[in-house]
């Protein structure tokens, strides 16, 4: 028997991804969890063979929860399933210890077939992200440009990211204006949007 744990904040989704995977023989669900944090707790508590990811959840998305949870449980094999299949989430997934990364609209005897396949020791990618993904290219962006875009994506002016970061003014544009050029954008927050829709933040 194959031991699940799924992550998703949106019960509707969980609970129905936690139906399909229950009515297979050969998989139990285990535990279910709303966030990164809660899956994390979860997957501690009760020790599942695989732990079904979504990236975008609320405090400890589901790709610092994959990171955590290969750290601490290194027998718990993850798959990261989204709705978004953007490129730059593949290549984040795969270096937080992901060993599968699906999305939500596959078929659903994919996803199965992904949990059985990672169970085993297998890799499973979805073939058109993992496309997409090495037509892309690398992530472009340093961790320190990812940190002052991810500020910026809400609006907020340079003086108060600068305030959030801990660093001055002018680091805050030279970093947004290095990011702006990378990213071939007119304002900060079309360069936050397009690294978002990347995958890259």
């Amino acid at each position: 028997m194959i031991r699940v744990l799924i992550a998703d904040d949106q019960a509707l989704v969980r609970g129905a991804l936690a139906t399909m995977l229950d009515l297979e023989t050969d998989l139990e669900v285990v535990a279910q969890a709303a966030s990164g944090q809660e899956a994390l707790d979860e997957g501690l508590r009760t020790g599942p063979d695989v732990a079904l990811l979504d990236v975008q959840m609320p405090g400890l998305d589901g790709l610092g929860a994959a990171e955590l949870l290969r750290e601490r449980l290194p027998e718990c094999r993850v798959v990261m399933c989204t709705t978004f299949g953007r490129p730059g989430y593949l290549t984040r997934a795969l270096a937080a210890g992901a060993s599968g990364f699906v999305v939500k609209d596959a078929p659903p005897e994919h996803l199965v077939d992904a949990v059985r396949r990672v169970h085993r020791g297998l890799r499973v990618i979805d073939p058109q992200l993992a496309t997409e993904s090495l037509a892309g290219g690398p992530n472009p962006l340093t961790e320190r440009e990812r940190d002052v875009l991810r500020a910026v994506a809400d609006g907020a002016t340079a003086a108060a990211v600068a305030a959030r970061l801990h660093l001055s003014r002018g680091t805050v544009r030279n970093h947004l204006s290095a990011a702006m050029g990378k990213l071939d954008a007119r304002t900060r927050v079309e360069a936050a949007r397009a690294a978002e829709d990347r995958g890259w933040l």
